[in-house]
């Protein structure tokens, strides 16, 4: 090794001690006679100490280095004068008796500190660099911890990992695949795998019984800050289960996972019906941590000739706690932020509760005192609080009541990244119509089982049919998702049918899965969460960019290597292009 220290580790205990560093130059301080460098490595930082009076020809070789300049030096631990709370070594400095150049450094592009001046494009394009900086480097570090916790508890718990195929057959099910042409195999295409779906399955019906595998995926669909084209899973199958079985286990992963990576007890952990997050929250994947649940006043606001609430399907309110201190500003920009084309909200009717009780609303033409209280006693609301009330049809009106809950969250102070609150949601739709392409899509996958009370609709009502399909939530955020699959080809078939394929395409897409089935396939069941998501969520950062190496922009495009480019015309010609 070149060094006997890392720049993180010494401590006043280590004083006489003769050590050998080696890191970067993070900044130099000359005062006269003295020089002090701030020396970094992954580890942390040590003052360095450079004085005239010792020795003047390393004095004048330590003023030669500038910023990320690669050094070794020899000394000699000693306490530091002027100690530095602020680092794990500031009790100590080194005073330097040695120092090698190992390597010179550009002026970086941007400063290599924790409040940096370079923006996200020229940071992406210097990953390398990005990475030195502690709030990249340490949300990496707890993918790390995050990586070896989840492996720790599935090797466990009996889970063989496996790795499947990434050149595989292209799907028409899901979002768009990457395709890869077969250079010996002319006007043929591989897929990348969105998923390892039906490899997993296949490995169920083989009777490795429990498997899992920490797998990149490949989806070709437009950005978001949560999104990227290439992304981590960790994907999970189980035989003989049922979707207990699956979240008792998956909780126990999850919670563990909280714990060793940042310290944190998850708590407890409800389940929720897909109808009742709806219904309570206006989303599949609420973020329960914070209150402000709906309240339907349909039946208590109607009849007041307000027409907006007359004409209305429903009329749902959130409560807000302390939230009558906002100022008519502070109302009208929230107001205009549900009025963007995203949400699409028409307007936005509040109610103040006053302090002596009395009320005072944006419709106080129509609503009197004795009406407002009753909204007030439907949304439990007390002095000092207000009451935010959005009408329209029933499903729109949940979506943008969620999106005002979320926001009003944010400017209330409730949505602290760093604390968490998950959730199951269960009892999805197993189908949902596409008015587009005029058929049925599987909302999670087509070989998610129906539950089996549900099965008698099959033929009458399937839009009513249940999915044994289950998702968990951290935060308002998808971290993951799984299902009790189908293992009866006849079923499976049935699937296939009411998704609009001909028995042809069926046997073409999945002959091979269908064919499986018919050599004792064990009921089984799964689940795979984003990993990225999960990361992103552990570090408190909006986006999984920030926790993983090399990221691509919001183009997709990876700015550094400067892909995705032309290929040559010599290589066209060998794939048939």
């Amino acid at each position: 090794m070149l060094r006997s220290h890392t720049c993180g580790e010494l401590r006043l205990t280590d004083s006489g001690k003769t050590v050998t560093l080696c890191g970067w130059v993070q900044r130099r301080r000359d005062f006269g006679s003295m020089s002090f460098i701030d020396l970094r490595d992954r580890y942390g930082i040590t003052q360095l100490s450079f004085n005239e009076d010792y020795k003047v020809e390393l004095l004048e070789s330590a003023r030669s280095l500038a910023r990320e300049f690669v050094i070794k030096i020899v000394g000699t631990v000693t306490e530091r004068s002027n100690k530095n709370e602020n680092l794990n070594t500031g009790d100590i400095e080194i005073v330097v008796d040695q120092l090698e150049i190992l390597n010179a450094s550009l002026t970086p592009p941007f400063t290599i500190e924790d409040d940096t001046d370079g923006g996200e494009e020229i940071r992406l394009k210097y990953r390398y660099l990005d990475i030195r900086r502690n709030p990249v480097k340490e949300k990496l570090t707890i993918r790390h911890a995050a990586n070896k916790s989840i492996r720790h508890f599935l090797d466990g718990h009996d889970f063989i990992e496996v790795e499947t195929p990434y050149l595989i057959k292209s799907t028409p099910e899901g979002a768009r695949d990457f395709v890869v042409p077969s250079r010996l195999n002319e006007n043929q295409f591989y897929a990348l795998p969105q998923s390892p779906q039906t490899f997993k399955q296949l490995l169920m019906v083989s009777g490795l019984d429990r498997y899992y595998q920490v797998v990149k995926c490949f989806r070709d669909e437009d950005f978001r800050s949560d999104r990227q084209p290439e992304f981590t899973q960790i994907d999970c199958e189980m035989t003989f289960v049922e979707r207990d079985d699956v979240l008792q286990i998956f909780e126990n992963m999850i919670r563990g996972l909280f714990k060793e990576s940042v310290n944190y007890d998850l708590g407890e952990i409800p389940v929720l019906t897909y109808a009742q997050a709806l219904e309570t929250y206006g989303s599949d994947k609420p973020d329960m941590r914070f209150g402000m649940t709906f309240n339907y006043l349909t039946q208590v606001a109607k009849g007041h000739d307000f027409g907006i609430f007359d004409n209305a399907e429903c009329i749902i309110a959130i409560n807000v706690t302390g939230g009558a201190s906002m100022t008519r500003k502070e109302i009208d920009a929230i107001t205009d932020y549900i009025k963007r084309p995203q949400i699409g909200a028409k307007g936005l009717i509040y109610c103040r509760v006053n302090e002596d009780g009395s009320y005072k609303s944006s419709v106080d033409k129509f609503f009197d005192q004795t009406a407002l209280a009753r909204w007030a006693e439907h949304c439990d609301s007390q002095p000092g609080d207000i009451m935010l009330v959005l009408s329209g049809d029933l499903q729109t009106t949940q979506k943008q009541l969620n999106e005002l809950r979320l926001h009003v969250g944010d400017f209330m102070g409730l949505r602290d990244a760093s604390q968490f609150k998950a959730c199951w949601v269960v009892d999805f739709p197993l189908l949902e119509w596409d008015e587009e392409t005029n058929r049925f899509h599987a909302m999670h996958h087509p070989f998610t089982s129906p539950i089996a009370d549900d099965l008698s609709l099959i033929d009458i009502a399937p839009e009513k049919i249940r999915a044994n399909a289950y998702d968990m939530a951290i935060n308002g955020m998808e971290v993951g998702g799984g299902s009790i699959r189908i293992h009866d080809k006849k079923l499976q078939q049935r699937m296939f049918d009411l998704l609009g394929f001909t028995p042809e395409e069926a046997k073409s897409q999945f002959g091979f899965l269908m064919n499986a089935f018919e050599y004792g396939a064990p009921p089984h069941g799964g689940i795979a969460f984003g990993f990225d998501r999960l990361c992103a969520i552990l570090t408190g950062t909006d986006s999984i960019r920030d926790v993983i190496a090399f990221p691509k922009n919001n183009m997709g495009r990876d700015v550094m290597i400067d892909a995705p480019s032309p290929i040559s015309n010599d290589q066209r010609k060998e794939l048939n292009l």
